[in-house]
């Protein structure tokens, strides 16, 4: 009997065809399964598999398991995964929770899933972000959809869709003796002395497969390429403080299979005991999460059916780490909780052999409570008072969706797809207390009517033309909406006033773009509406092994663009003036919707430069990106928009070695963004050397990031202050490491 794999967003299989493991994908491949498997029209994807299936996608890029191995060696970070993937750059965040940003668009313009998981940062600076709830270790697959994204892979969105994924279940073959598999890796990194280690063990008959994950990593505060400040008076002014972390994962899984069917139950929890971020003026002391995750997927001689549901339960601390610690006393602990469950269902219908159609439906449910406990009971002095200040007090968020997709191959030259998704969110929050009082500003806050209900309407028409076997282009259109988060709608406050005096601190404290500025919502935010158009062209030699070249150009126009402007009087409270002790190196903003363009170009490339049985193999590869954002009502920049970047990348296999040196060239940033203050940056080149041995069971990783230790800022870093010192200075990238790994495997 055929082994069965379970796909979790990487594409269809046509009806009642089981696929094969395979442990990668040659490009020689693609061509011979292009008539065999269907899957959906996607602009601009790239797909990053650390085990494959037999799907036909000639616009995928692909990462065998070795190149994925590495990156968990180099990066603790999941999102720096998809590093190099066509148009995606990262804003900064702590040590494992950068944000990815597509396009320009980042954090929750984008749909990002784990294992099929529609997750939601807890936070009101966003220190969780999607990604960081599953570790390096865990990622056996992804799936990056820039721009245009299918109805049926993602709604409430308009930056693109991100899906992760762990292993498939993996069952032994009927009558054989049970299939036991293992792999123990550990890793250890120079610059910041980071270190960490993961294991896996899984055994299986025909019908079950068990399996456990865990995993754990730490480091100390990192180093930059020399020094960047004068401020520091903890460390040296060439460390980069509040950067530190630690990190625990675990997960068991239960895969159970008879005939056509498949089920999948998932549990797992995370603990993170600290993560400093240089660039929030907080510290995460504590996050803890759960989550249970069940799947099923079902196939019929007309299709199949796939179903979801999932619960996410997340605590979440913060307050002042050892960096950031002033005096002895210096103490503000602020607590979230938030829970997240999802369910959903989608068939996929294969009408005639050339005609599929996909419907469905996803709901979301999300609760979240915000509140800091006071330190004191003296209302008069700031953080102190009769009870716990509510940021957000019983804040909902319900979405439901209904989608329907058609997708055409009409013959081996055209693809189209066409699809609708109709969906309505509904968000609401209480009564809001400073520090146990109601102030007029609450009080003016809770006779509001907070109950919004949005009706969102999304489509997309994507069409594929494959001239010959050396040339595809890819045209597409789209209309994608996202509503406002819980934070940009109901974060309340102005600041507490005493007398005369009104202090900020509240604001300061909503902060999830990582500009040291203070922020307050809006109500009465309009969801986002983006309307992008996308064209792809992508020239290979008819084997896809020699070269290729891919072109990207994209336009996007949003309507209601939720962005920043000064700080408005409002709820019978005037906004204060930046304190002082920062320097005026600070805004106090307001979101409001505004109208905004951006775009752009993606343009990657491949050409094998020697094939040699005794020198092996050698390949260079490009890649360039560039984006541009403008807000069209004030004339200003938008927040984050990464400037030219290139990388140029020579790889050299032979046998067992695989070898890299690559260059990283980024432009100077000069685009900022004057309203948040955004630090401009120069211009830089990094130079990182990769290199890895495979034996049967065996694997060496090594190498050396930033090579020649150079000192530069990163252009979405935000602004540094590590040491609570706020002077307008970027957050600096890493410097020089030295990095191995080892994994067994058995």
């Amino acid at each position: 009997m055929k082994k069965y794999l379970l796909l979790l967003g990487v594409g269809y299989l046509s009806a009642g065809v089981a696929a094969e493991p395979v442990t990668s994908v040659k490009p020689a491949q693609k061509k011979e399964t292009a008539k065999k498997t269907e899957e959906p029209l996607v602009l601009d994807m790239l797909t990053i598999k650390g085990q494959s299936a037999n799907i036909d996608q000639p616009f995928g890029s692909y990462l065998d398991h070795s190149k994925i191995a590495l990156a968990r060696t180099t990066t603790s970070d999941t999102a720096q995964m998809l590093k190099g993937t066509p148009g995606m750059s990262f804003s900064g965040g702590g040590g494992i929770s950068s944000r990815p940003v597509i396009h320009g668009l980042a954090d929750d313009r984008l749909r990002t899933q784990v294992d099929g998981m529609n997750l939601i940062s807890a936070c009101a600076n966003h220190m969780n972000p999607a990604l960081s709830y599953v570790s390096p270790s865990s990622v056996l697959s992804a799936q990056v959809l820039a721009g245009i994204t299918p109805v049926s892979m993602g709604g409430d969105s308009i930056g693109g869709t991100i899906r992760v994924n762990s292993a498939d279940p993996e069952f032994a073959e009927d009558g054989k003796v049970p299939l036991i598999k293992g792999q123990a890796s550990t890793f250890y990194r120079t610059n910041g002395d980071a270190r960490g280690g993961n294991i896996s063990a899984s055994i299986a008959n025909e019908h079950a497969e068990l399996k456990y994950t865990g995993s754990t990593v730490q480091s100390r505060n990192y180093k930059a390429g020399g020094n960047f400040t004068t401020q520091n008076t903890k460390n040296g002014n060439d460390v980069v403080g509040s950067s530190a972390y630690k990190s625990e994962n675990q997960s068991l899984s239960l895969a159970l299979r008879h005939d056509d069917h498949l089920a999948v139950i998932k549990v797992g929890q995370q603990n993170i005991p600290y993560q400093a971020f240089p660039n929030v003026r907080m510290d995460m002391t504590g996050d803890d999460s759960w989550f249970a995750n069940v799947y099923t997927k079902s196939k019929f001689n007309w299709g199949n059916v796939e179903t979801r549901a999932y619960h996410e339960d997340a605590r979440h601390k913060m307050n002042f780490l050892a960096d950031k610690m002033t005096t002895p006393t210096r103490n503000m602990p602020m607590e979230t909780y938030g829970v997240n469950q999802g369910l959903s269902v989608k068939a996929n219908i294969d009408v005639t052999d050339k005609h599929m159609l996909t419907v469905g439906s996803e709901y979301q449910r999300y609760r979240l409570d915000d509140w800091w406990d006071p330190i004191g009971p003296n209302p008069m002095v700031m953080m102190q008072g009769p009870g716990s200040f509510w940021n957000i007090n019983a804040g909902k968020r319900d979405r439901i969706d209904l989608f329907t997709e058609w997708e055409g191959r009409w013959n081996q030259q055209w693809l189209t797809q066409l699809g609708v998704r109709v969906g309505a969110v509904e968000m609401n929050a209480g009564n809001v207390m400073d520090y146990g009082v109601v102030t007029p500003e609450a009080r003016t806050v809770n006779s509001q009517n907070k109950k919004q209900t949005d009706i969102n309407v999304d489509w997309t028409a994507l069409a594929r033309y494959t001239f010959n076997d050396m040339q595809t282009y890819e045209l597409g259109a789209a209309r994608k909406t996202r509503s406002p988060n819980l934070y940009e709608r109901f974060a309340w406050s102005r600041g507490r006033t005493m007398g005369m005096m009104t202090h900020p601190m509240a604001m300061y404290m909503n902060n999830w773009v990582g500009d040291a500025n203070g922020y307050v919502g809006d109500i009465n935010l309009k969801p986002e509406v983006a309307h992008t158009v996308s064209a792809t062209g992508n020239w290979h030699d008819a084997n896809q092994e020699d070269w290729e070249t891919k072109i990207t150009p994209f336009y996007t126009h949003v309507e209601n663009y939720i962005d920043a402007k000064l700080c408005q009087t409002g709820n019978g409270v005037t906004c204060a003036s930046p304190s002082p002790a920062n320097g005026g190196a600070v805004n106090l903003l307001q979101l409001a919707n505004f109208d905004a363009h951006l775009f752009g170009v993606d343009v990657s490339g491949s050409k094998r430069l020697l094939e040699n049985v005794k020198y092996g193999n050698l390949t260079g590869k490009v890649g360039m990106n560039y984006v541009r954002g403008k807000n069209n009502d004030t004339g200003d920049n938008l927040y984050q928009q990464m400037p030219f970047n290139a990388t140029v990348a020579l790889e050299h296999k032979r046998g067992a070695w695989a070898n890299t040196i690559e260059t990283e060239i980024v432009a100077p940033k000069t685009d900022v963004q004057a309203v948040r203050l955004e630090p401009k940056t120069a211009g830089y080149a990094l130079l990182n050397l990769r290199s890895s041995y495979t034996w049967k069971h065996l694997r060496i990783d090594g190498g050396i990031d930033n090579l020649l230790d150079k000192n530069y800022g990163l252009p979405l870093g935000g602004t540094y202050i590590g040491e609570v010192t706020t002077k307008g200075t970027p957050v600096p990238g890493m410097g020089r490491s030295f990095n191995v790994g080892m994994t067994v495997n058995y």
